[in-house]
C-alpha cells in the first residue's frame, strides 16, 4: 500500500462522492437548493467529488432567484472546503452552459474535457483529471462522467471512454470513473469494467450497484463508481426525503484504501 500523508499524520484511505445536482435547483426548477446543497456536501467530508449538471452560468435563473450565486456553481460549491476543481463544459445555450465538475482536496495538476457527444441534442463530455495525491508516486486519475439517456449513444460513449483510459492511464495508476450512467441495461460491466479491470464499489461491497434514482426512494441503479487499484472499505447511499429535496439523485459515497 502507498499512503497518503497529511501534515504529521499518515492518512491510508480516500473518501470519494459523487453527485447529480440537478443544477442546484430543485423538482421543476422551482426552488434554488444550492446553498443547502453545499453544506450537505460538506457534511460528507469526501476527499473528491464528482459533480454532474453543474451550471457554469445561467442568465435567466440569475435573475429568477436573488440568492443565485455570483461565482459559477462549481466555485461556490467548491468554496474553502475543495481548494482544487475542474470544470468540463458540455451543454452550451442562450442562457449559459453547464457540465461537469470535480472538487478536490488535493492539488489537480492536469485536466481535459473530452467531447463525447452522440449528436448536437444532448452535450455530454468526460472530465479528467490527474490529482496530485501527497505521499504517493502515481498521480490520482478520476473521470467524471454523465452518460446519454439512449443505449446506443452511452456505448458509443463508454468506449471513447474506454479508448480514452487505455491511452492515457498508466495499468499501475490508481483510477476511479463516477457518475451518472443512465445505465438501465447494466451496460457498462461489460462495456468498460470487465475490459480494463475496474470494480464497481457498490458491487464488491454490497453484490450490486447502488440504487440511486429517484432520491427520496431509490428505484433505479444509473449512478456508479468504478475503481482500479483500491480495497473498498465502506459504501453508503445518501437519500430520503431530505435528500430529494435538493435533488432527484441520491449521493454515493465510498471509503477506498490504495491497494
Amino acid at each position: 500500500m502507498k499512503p497518503r500523508t497529511e501534515g504529521s499524520a499518515v492518512v491510508r484511505t480516500l473518501n470519494v462522492a459523487t453527485y447529480n445536482i440537478h443544477k442546484g435547483l430543485s423538482l421543476f426548477n422551482r426552488r434554488l437548493v444550492i446553498h443547502e446543497l453545499r453544506e450537505r456536501l460538506r457534511v460528507l467530508n469526501a476527499d473528491v467529488v464528482f459533480l454532474q449538471e453543474v451550471l457554469g452560468t445561467h442568465l435567466r435563473h440569475a435573475r429568477r432567484h436573488g440568492e443565485w450565486p455570483v461565482e459559477p456553481q462549481y466555485e461556490f460549491l467548491a468554496d474553502s472546503m475543495w481548494p482544487e476543481y475542474a470544470y468540463g463544459r458540455n451543454a452550451v445555450y442562450d442562457a449559459g452552459h453547464h457540465g461537469n465538475a470535480i472538487l478536490s482536496r488535493f492539488s489537480i495538476v492536469h485536466w481535459d474535457n473530452q467531447d463525447v457527444s452522440a449528436h448536437r441534442f444532448e452535450r455530454r463530455g468526460l472530465l479528467h483529471c490527474e490529482v496530485a495525491v501527497p505521499g504517493w508516486t502515481d498521480t490520482l486519475h478520476c473521470v467524471c462522467v454523465h452518460l446519454a439517456l439512449t443505449a446506443r449513444s452511452r456505448s458509443h460513449q463508454l468506449e471513447r471512454l474506454r479508448q480514452r483510459i487505455e491511452r492515457l492511464v498508466p495499468a499501475t495508476a490508481p483510477l476511479i470513473v463516477a457518475g451518472d450512467f443512465n445505465d438501465w441495461r447494466y451496460r457498462a460491466s461489460h462495456e468498460l469494467a470487465h475490459p480494463l479491470g475496474l470494480h464497481e464499489v457498490f458491487e464488491l461491497a454490497e453484490g450490486r450497484s447502488a440504487r440511486s434514482f429517484p432520491a427520496a426512494l431509490p428505484i433505479f441503479r444509473l449512478d456508479r463508481i468504478y475503481v482500479r487499484g483500491f480495497r473498498v472499505q465502506r459504501t453508503h447511499v445518501h437519500h430520503g426525503p431530505a435528500w430529494a429535496r435538493i435533488s432527484d439523485h441520491a449521493v454515493l459515497t465510498t471509503t477506498l484504501e490504495r491497494l
